[in-house]
């Protein structure tokens, strides 16, 4: 069975680097959650879905995240949104990994889906400036 405290375990932080991140629609899923800090990560491309990036495990240039301190519960809760599906992850839209970050390991969502026609982001973050 799956137990998001054994995901914990491992770490409790979680780099989000879309609609997760302060001041976009989906950051209400980390209330009441620790920010840590931003960093940079150069082995993951993201990808411009319209409405919502995908990351995918792919030299960068540097893709910007912010970095959270979650509980089992809230870890749970964002496998709820981002479709992770522990038995077997790479069915759903997103599978969850670990990324060294300068704070220490992370879970990453990286986007399982088709990425054909989506424009890549080899730098900074997502929404990319105009």
């Amino acid at each position: 069975m799956y137990s998001p405290v054994i995901a914990i375990r491992r770490t409790p932080l979680v780099a989000v680097y879309g609609t997760l991140k302060r001041g976009l629609r989906n950051h209400h899923w980390l209330a009441g959650t620790e920010f840590i800090g931003a960093d940079t990560l150069v082995d993951v491309t993201l990808y411009d879905l319209g409405h919502c990036p995908g990351a995918k495990a792919e030299p960068s240039y540097g893709i910007d995240v912010e970095l959270y301190r979650v509980d089992a519960r809230g870890l749970r809760d964002l496998d709820r949104l981002e479709d992770y599906r522990v038995r077997a992850p790479l069915t759903g839209t997103y599978d969850r990994v670990i990324y060294d970050t300068a704070f220490g390991p992370a879970w990453l969502y990286l986007y399982n889906l088709d990425i054909a026609g989506c424009p890549a982001i080899r730098a900074g973050g997502w929404p990319s400036p105009p």
